[in-house]
């Protein structure tokens, strides 16, 4: 099904984006965004608990506009369906690939990207970003029962840890601890590795620990970022909600999160994570 979702979002993105207009056709589709009834929103509806693709409306679930008969649900949602109340609009989710969502914002074919992206500075120089709505701690998935003497990141040392290839997880892992470290493709490699027991654990921000522990063979550390866990900047943890440089949208929705604090954040993300779809 995901594959279906992908080649059908492709597919869409190539006919929207073949679609756009002149310059000018832009900008006034960007002037006009702020008093537009409608709020379209952007992410790829395929990770999960931040986002994902259903057959129903189901717990809150909100159609996706450019794919036919299939809904989408989970944190980023929900934040959407807040924010487009918030500001009296209509919400209108569209799954893009992720490479795709920036230059939609830029281009006027989306009013905002809310689709788990993190504000690093390389992003900030191509679309602005509204105040984080989340903000995770960097934790080790591992066995229900094991590593229990692990209580910062100076007890790894020694633990055959993994992280996924490419990302600063796996920098930090390496940098910061004196851990056998593994580098691996993917979270399904990784996962699969725990199981067999050819690591011990693995890097991954809390959401996402939360969602593969509901199956309670496994369990995380709960580390704290800069305190017992990794050295981390608040841009690789956090997520905001990107718009086009220079909309007065993102006050808007700095407005519509105000009070949208830390407790209610936590406990909407483990409401997402209870309901959304296990990895296959």
């Amino acid at each position: 099904m995901k594959k279906i979702i992908s080649i059908l979002m492709a597919v869409m993105l190539m006919a929207g984006f073949a679609g756009c207009g002149n310059s000018s056709e832009k900008t006034e589709s960007s002037n006009s965004a702020a008093e537009s009834d409608v709020l379209k929103v952007g992410m790829e509806c395929n990770y999960a608990p931040y986002n994902w693709s259903q057959a129903d409306d189901s717990n809150g679930a909100v159609a996706i506009k450019n794919v036919d008969n299939m809904y989408t649900n989970g944190y980023d949602v929900q934040v959407a369906i807040k924010i487009a109340e918030a500001l009296g609009k209509k919400l209108e989710i569209y799954a893009y690939e992720w490479d795709s969502l920036i230059p939609g914002v830029q281009s006027g074919k989306l009013d905002m990207i809310i689709a788990g992206m993190s504000p690093t500075s390389e992003r900030w120089e191509k679309i602005d970003f509204s105040n984080n709505y989340f903000t995770s701690n960097l934790v080790i998935v591992k066995k229900a029962g094991s590593l229990e003497d692990v209580k910062t990141i100076a007890d790894l040392k020694d633990k055959k840890i993994a992280a996924q290839s490419g990302t600063f997880h796996l920098d930090a892992l390496t940098s910061q601890t004196e851990a056998k470290a593994n580098e691996m493709a993917d979270f399904t490699t990784m996962l699969i590795g725990l199981k067999a027991g050819t690591i011990e654990g693995y890097v991954a921000e809390e959401p996402t620990a939360m969602a593969v522990c509901e199956d309670k063979t496994y369990d995380y550390i709960k580390f704290v970022n800069n305190d017992t866990g990794f050295k981390v900047e608040d841009d690789e943890v956090s997520i905001a909600v990107g718009v086009k440089k220079g909309s007065e949208l993102k006050d808007k929705i700095n407005g519509a999160l105000k009070d949208f604090g830390t407790d209610a954040q936590k406990e909407l993300m483990a409401k997402m994570v209870a309901i959304a779809p296990s990895e296959e």
